[in-house]
């Protein structure tokens, strides 16, 4: 009777510690996608068909991978711009590395891959040793990442820079398993390999811990630089992997492939209540703003709106949250 009292459940589960500000955002991330799927039903009806939702996820799962870097440098309280054009060289380096065939693709796989852990090491190691700011070097490392790309491809006016990757990469990536295409059955994987890495290693409480105070961090052991080196490689590896997703999924690299990727894994992150201040939120609820933006953006081709109004949508969700976030802070 004392437990009822107190307002205790018999087992002493309280839900209210369960039921954490993290948490509350992913949840209300998820009600919002929702919510979207419904007003879009209702506009155009064809967006609720299987298919419909389909394409969408496949949609979703492309910010989804450059998410995973955006996520984890916003939680260390950073940033990293070079993602778009780690993301334009890995689909240029794939196409041109695997054009030979098949009996190419793992080599090209393993130099595309490795290219972005090179961009992405030399960010981390840039912040973390160097005490360069991150946006300062992550757009530095973009430039340079451009102008190599650029440069060697001849602008992607070489023989092979528009050729579609290896066939058994296509067939992977654009086939489907019960229904599901193949980038959006690898992005489940993603999602369940970040959210074991967030919630369930030792590594991923060391990403709060520096994220949360770095000071505090280093004096309880925790090795705040290697973990800012590992996280921005992480970065720039899953960037690459974007780019690799989109070669596939177009046929083929592109000129400006990556660009509209840097501000959508933003606007997904801060959507799903990831603190750019660092410390607070999951991959999980990016997840759900990716889905956020794609159905929203289908709404606005539904209703015909122009294409310059996505870009502001975006500026003034993310303008919009963080101000909420930070009013937030004051009133705790």
């Amino acid at each position: 009777m004392a437990d009822s009292a107190a307002g205790t459940s018999p087992v002493g589960w309280d839900w209210t510690k369960w039921w954490t500000t993290q948490r509350r955002n992913i949840a209300y991330s998820f009600g919002t996608v929702v919510l979207l799927v419904i007003i879009g039903g209702i506009l155009k009806p064809g967006i609720l068909s299987g298919s419909s939702l389909s394409v969408l996820a496949e949609l979703a799962s492309f910010v989804g991978f450059v998410g995973v870097g955006q996520t984890l440098v916003f939680l260390l309280g950073g940033i990293d711009f070079s993602v778009v054009w780690v993301l334009n060289a890995g689909a240029i380096l794939i196409a041109v590395e695997s054009a030979a065939g098949n009996g190419s693709l793992p080599g090209a796989l393993a130099i595309t891959l490795g290219m972005g852990l090179a961009v992405g090491l030399a960010n981390g190691i840039g912040v973390a040793y160097f005490s360069i700011p991150a946006i300062v070097m992550t757009l530095g490392a973009n430039g340079i990442v451009e102008g190599l790309s650029l440069g060697l491809s001849g602008g992607l006016t070489c023989n092979t820079c528009k050729d579609p990757p290896a066939p058994a990469l296509l067939t992977g990536l654009n086939g489907k398993l019960a229904g599901v295409p193949g980038d959006v059955l690898v992005w489940v994987g993603v999602i369940l390999l970040v959210s074991l890495l967030l919630s369930g290693s030792t590594f991923g409480r060391r990403i709060y811990a520096t994220g949360v105070n770095p000071a505090a961090s280093y004096l309880a052991g925790v090795g705040i630089r290697g973990v800012t080196v590992a996280v921005y490689a992480l970065s720039g590896l899953f960037a690459a992997v974007a780019g690799i997703m989109l070669a596939a999924n177009s046929g083929g690299a592109s000129l400006g492939l990556g660009n509209p990727y840097l501000l959508e894994s933003i606007a997904a992150a801060v959507i799903g209540g990831v603190s750019v201040l660092g410390g607070r939120g999951h991959y999980v609820g990016t997840v759900a703003g990716c889905l956020t933006l794609v159905v929203l953006v289908a709404i606005l081709n539904a209703e015909l709106i122009p294409d310059y109004v996505r870009s502001i949508v975006y500026g003034a969700v993310i303008i919009v949250i963080v101000l909420l976030y930070g009013r937030e802070k004051q009133v705790a």
